[in-house]
C-alpha cells in the first residue's frame, strides 16, 4: 500500500497550483492527507468569490469539484485548527508533504519551528522525521526577510520550488503554465503522474 502524501494550502495567491496538483495526483490514485490554513478560506473568497466548507467531508466533495475528479485516489480533508490530527504525529508514515502554494507567513513560521496550526505542524514534523518537504512559494518581490527564511529551510533540506513557469514546452493555455510548476514540484518527490513535454536538446 503506498503511504500518503500531505498536501499543505496556505493563505497564498494561486490556489490553482493546489488544484491542478489535486487533479493529477488523485486521477493517479494516490492517496492525499489534504489541510488548507485559515487564511486559505479568504484567499478562495477573493480569488474565486467561492466560499470553501469547513467539514471535512464536505471540504473533500469542494477540493473534488475544484479539480475536477469526483472518484480516483483517496482524499482525507483535515480542520487547519485540529493540531492533535494523525498528520501532526511521527508515526504517521508520510511519502512527504508539499506546501502549494506557500506564503510567506508559512516559511517564516516553518523556519523558526512554529506550530500554530495543523499544516505548520504536520510540516514540522516532516522535518523532525526527515521526511521530504517541499514549499511552492508565491510572491514578489522577495524582500531580504523572505530570502533568509527561505535559505533556512533550504539549509534544514526543504526544497524550494518557486511558481515559475517556464516557455520551452510551447504552452498554449494558462493551465499548461500552472501544470509546469506542479510537474517540477513533483519531481522533487520522484513523483511523475503529469503529462509534460520535458526540455529536448536540438
Amino acid at each position: 500500500m503506498t503511504k500518503p502524501l500531505i498536501v499543505g494550502v496556505s493563505g497564498a495567491s494561486g490556489l490553482v497550483y493546489a488544484v491542478r496538483a489535486l487533479k493529477y495526483l488523485l486521477a493517479a490514485d494516490y492517496t492525499i492527507e489534504l489541510v488548507a490554513s485559515r487564511a486559505t478560506y479568504m484567499v478562495w473568497q477573493a480569488e474565486e468569490n467561492i466560499r470553501m466548507p469547513a467539514e471535512p467531508e464536505k471540504q473533500e466533495l469542494f477540493w473534488r469539484s475544484q479539480a475536477g475528479v469526483k472518484s480516483g485516489g483517496t482524499l482525507n480533508c483535515h480542520r487547519w485548527a485540529d493540531v492533535g490530527d494523525n498528520i501532526a504525529s511521527g508515526s504517521f508514515r508520510t511519502l512527504g508533504m508539499v506546501i502549494i502554494p506557500c506564503s510567506m507567513s508559512t516559511v517564516a513560521k516553518i523556519a523558526v519551528g512554529l506550530s500554530s496550526d495543523l499544516l505548520e505542524r504536520a510540516a514540522d514534523v516532516q522535518l523532525k522525521e526527515g521526511k521530504p518537504l517541499v514549499v511552492v512559494p508565491r510572491e514578489t518581490p522577495l524582500s531580504l526577510i523572505h530570502l533568509r527564511n527561505l535559505t533556512a529551510l533550504a539549509e534544514a533540506g526543504v526544497k524550494i520550488v518557486p511558481a515559475i513557469p517556464a516557455w520551452y514546452h510551447h504552452p498554449k493555455t494558462i493551465n499548461d503554465l500552472v501544470d509546469f510548476v506542479v510537474a517540477r514540484t513533483l519531481d522533487t518527490l520522484d513523483i511523475d503522474c503529469i503529462p509534460l513535454e520535458r526540455w529536448k536538446s536540438k
